[in-house]
Formats: structure tokens, C-alpha cells, sequence
């Protein structure tokens, strides 16, 4: 693992879209026939329906046009990182954040450790709860304050937030945009193999802490100092106990709006703006102040949230090479002649392969799903366990797959180059995957 070493992450996402575009040159267009599913309300592939198309390769200047286009598609996640970004600027800005982190490191003096298996929990439930991914982003310059503070290394702010929702949402008993897709395509009762999921949702959150906290622990560093936290100058702010109590007062709101309120990112948006605002003036910045806080906070986050709309071009190419489907189908018709317990193994690589080129986990769902169901009747596999095998394979995924934007975007946010990130993330995502595959089998066994 210590000779790998990624390209910068711009690069990287410019050399899988230019991959993409190879293979739309590479690969027979296909497709499947698809039709509107009454219960989900998306469009699911008909199984069996898939045909050869006339090609529609992507040129390499066509495939330069799509990058922008990838950026137009994630436009609403992109605005939604830059607003919740320079929100967050601001409210650091006012000194509340940091008299924040004092607070917490105080309470929590020679037991710093504890601090990581709490963010974990929070951000694990949210991933399991409502998949939560992109929203993460713009709380990155919180927690490196807090890690910075207590010694620990910056990936350890990637770890605790992003990679344990992503192991929160892969094991999740009732993640709606996952498991709760699925199962619907399945046709099987919502929540049901819920204590079975949560069972194996602990065990593999008790592996993802312990390997966090461990590797904090190896390495951990001499703490900086409140001032040498983030360079630049602090504004005089004031307020700071109100400015905190807007700021978890603004993640309530939040939590409520996404699980009750069914908000989309443009929502969200908004009330991070209007928090950055209301921040802002009642923590003395006035309407100056606050502008510039938000301007900086946009140009910290700019790399960050661009990265999300390349990773987005990847799969714009592959759909407009028509190669998507291929891609499924050649993947997927060899389990046909597989036992019932290796092809469940297999659909988990299969899941986690797709996940590259179909970066989406709802979207693999409504593409898979109608394909695999059928198969796992015919060979006498549980449709609960091949919903298991899909949540495992491309939940994990998200872990260490480049195409995935937010992940990208945090680990650049957090200044870690990715290849530091998969030296972390890689073995804990190896015993997750051996976790995960004696689900599986024992998913099996006990006739889940």
C-alpha cells in the first residue's frame, strides 16, 4: 500500500472522463428497455430487454464539452457546498467555532480519544439515516479545527465524517435512497431484515472507530495552539454562546427539513446562507464583515466543490456513449450459472465494480435491482440477500471510489492527497468487505 501514490485529484477525474470517452470507442452501445415503476415512481429496467444500439462514441472534444455539463447536472450540490461554505467562514470568523472546540477540549481533557467514536456515531446515524454525503463538505474547516487542536492527523476529519456515514449508509437498516429503494424494487416490506441489518451496522461501525482511532493514536501530532489553527487574521466577534446555539439550532432545522420536510439541495442551500447571515450580524461582523466571510469562504471551498461536478462528467460520457447498460449486462449475466452463495458473492463484486462507472447508489439500485431480482429467484437466492449483496457492494464502494465527488471533495478540503486517504481507508474497507460477505453467507444460513 506505501507505493501507491494517486495524481493529483483534478487529474485523476480528468483521466477517468478521458477512460470514459476510450471506451464509448471500445464497447458495443446497448441498452436496456425501461418502463416507470409504480411503487418507486423511477424508471427501472425491464429485465432480459437488452439490445444493441447504432454507437454514439464520444469524441475527446466532445468529452471536454461534458465536463461542464457534469457540472451543470451537480449544480445544485455545488452551490449548496459554496453557500454552506462560506456560511461556516463566517460563523469561524466571529471566534465562535474555535471557543466552541476550547469548550469541548476542556471537557473532554485526557480522554481526547472519546471524541472520535461520538463524531463517528452522529455522522454514522445521519449516513444511515438519510445517506448523507455531499452535506459534509461544508463542515470539514470544524472538524480540522478540532483534530488539529487535539494532535490527530487531518485524514482522521475525512474518517470521522465522511467514511463513517458512507459504512453508516452501506449497513443500514432503513436508508431510503438505498436499502429503501431496493427493497421496494425487490418488492419486499420496508425495514424488514431490519435487526439483522443492525446487527451487522454495529459490528462494522465497531471496526471502522477502532481502526480511526488507532491510526490517531500512531500518529498523532503536537496539538496546535487556538491562534495557529487557521491562518489569517481572527475578527473582533462577540456573541459567541448565541452564535453556536443559531449554529446547532441551524443543524436541527436542517435534519428536520431532509427527513420530514423531503428537501432537496436548494433548501438546504438557503438555510446554510440564511445561517451565515443571521451569524454574521449577531456576531459582530456586521454587513461588510459577513460579506467578505462569505466570499472567503467561497474561494477556500472553490477546489472542493468543482471536484463534485468532474466526477459528475464521468458518468455524463458513459450515458452518452450508450455504454451504461453494456456495462450492466456484461457484468451481470455470468452469476446466471452460479450457486445460490456464490453468485450472492458475486453480485457483491459485481455492485462494487458498477459503482465506478454508476457512481449513484440510488441510481444502481433502479438500474440493477430489475435485473438481479429475477436472476436470484431463478437460482433460489433470497431477494433479501440480494438487496444485501447491493447495499454492501456499492455502499463500501463509496469509500475508496474516485468517482464518488463528495468524497473526493472532503478529502481535498481536508488537504490530504488520496492516495494518504486509501492507505487509511483501504485495510479498514478490506475487513469491512470480509464483514459484509459473512453477512452475506449467514444471511444465507439462517434463510434471511
Amino acid at each position: 500500500m506505501k507505493t501507491i501514490r494517486f495524481p493529483h485529484p483534478l487529474v485523476l477525474l480528468v483521466g477517468f472522463i478521458l477512460l470514459a470517452c476510450l471506451l464509448s470507442y471500445l464497447l458495443p452501445a446497448g441498452v436496456f428497455e425501461r418502463h416507470t415503476d409504480t411503487v418507486t415512481g423511477r424508471e427501472v429496467v425491464v429485465a432480459g430487454s437488452y439490445h444493441r444500439v447504432a454507437p454514439t462514441p464520444v469524441s475527446p472534444l466532445q468529452a471536454l464539452v461534458d465536463i461542464p455539463k457534469g457540472l451543470v447536472d451537480a449544480a445544485s450540490v455545488i452551490f449548496l457546498v459554496f453557500l454552506a461554505g462560506g456560511a461556516f467562514t463566517v460563523v469561524d470568523l466571529t471566534g465562535a467555532l474555535r471557543r466552541g472546540v476550547d469548550w469541548l477540549l476542556l471537557k473532554f481533557q485526557g480522554r481526547e480519544a472519546v471524541v472520535i467514536p461520538i463524531i463517528s456515531v452522529l455522522f454514522a446515524t445521519m449516513g444511515a439515516l438519510e445517506n448523507m454525503q455531499e452535506e459534509i463538505v461544508p463542515l470539514v474547516p470544524v472538524l480540522l479545527i478540532l483534530m488539529r487542536r487535539i494532535g490527530y492527523p487531518t485524514v482522521t476529519a475525512a474518517a470521522v465524517s465522511i467514511g463513517s456515514a458512507a459504512v453508516g449508509a452501506a449497513f443500514s437498516p432503513l436508508n431510503p435512497f438505498q436499502v429503501g429503494i431496493a427493497q421496494k424494487l425487490a418488492q419486499l416490506p420496508l425495514l424488514s431484515g431490519g435487526g439483522f441489518r443492525l446487527a451487522f451496522l454495529l459490528l462494522a461501525l465497531t471496526i471502522w472507530i477502532a481502526g480511526t482511532v488507532r491510526y490517531a493514536l500512531r500518529h498523532r501530532v503536537q496539538p496546535e495552539t487556538a491562534d495557529a489553527t487557521t491562518p489569517g487574521t481572527l475578527a473582533a466577534g462577540r456573541n459567541h454562546g448565541l452564535v453556536l446555539l443559531l449554529l446547532f439550532s441551524g443543524f436541527a432545522f436542517f435534519a428536520y427539513g431532509v427527513l420530514q420536510l423531503g428537501w432537496e439541495f436548494e433548501q438546504m442551500a438557503a438555510l446554510f446562507f440564511t445561517l451565515g447571515v443571521v451569524a454574521g450580524l449577531v456576531g459582530g461582523l456586521g454587513l461588510t464583515g459577513t460579506a467578505e466571510g462569505f466570499i472567503a469562504g467561497f474561494r477556500d471551498i472553490a477546489f472542493s466543490a468543482l471536484l463534485i461536478g468532474f466526477a459528475r462528467a464521468i458518468f455524463v460520457v458513459l450515458e452518452q456513449g450508450q455504454i451504461v447498460d453494456t456495462i450492466v449486462n456484461g457484468l451481470s449475466a455470468p452469476l446466471a450459472g452460479l450457486p445460490a452463495w456464490t453468485a450472492a458473492l458475486g453480485m457483491m463484486g459485481v455492485h462494487t465494480a458498477l459503482h465506478l462507472p454508476v457512481p449513484s447508489v440510488s441510481g444502481q439500485a433502479v438500474l440493477t435491482m430489475p435485473l438481479l431480482v429475477p436472476l436470484s429467484d431463478l437460482i433460489g437466492l433470497s431477494r433479501q440477500v440480494t438487496v444485501l449483496a447491493y447495499q454492501y457492494g456499492a455502499g463500501l464502494c463509496e469509500l475508496i471510489t474516485p468517482t464518488n465527488g463528495a468524497l473526493m471533495a472532503i478529502v481535498a478540503a481536508c488537504g490530504v492527497r488520496f492516495d494518504e486517504w486509501w492507505r487509511f481507508a483501504f485495510p479498514l474497507y478490506l475487513a469491512l468487505v470480509v464483514l459484509a460477505a459473512v453477512a452475506i453467507i449467514a444471511g444465507i444460513v439462517v434463510g434471511l
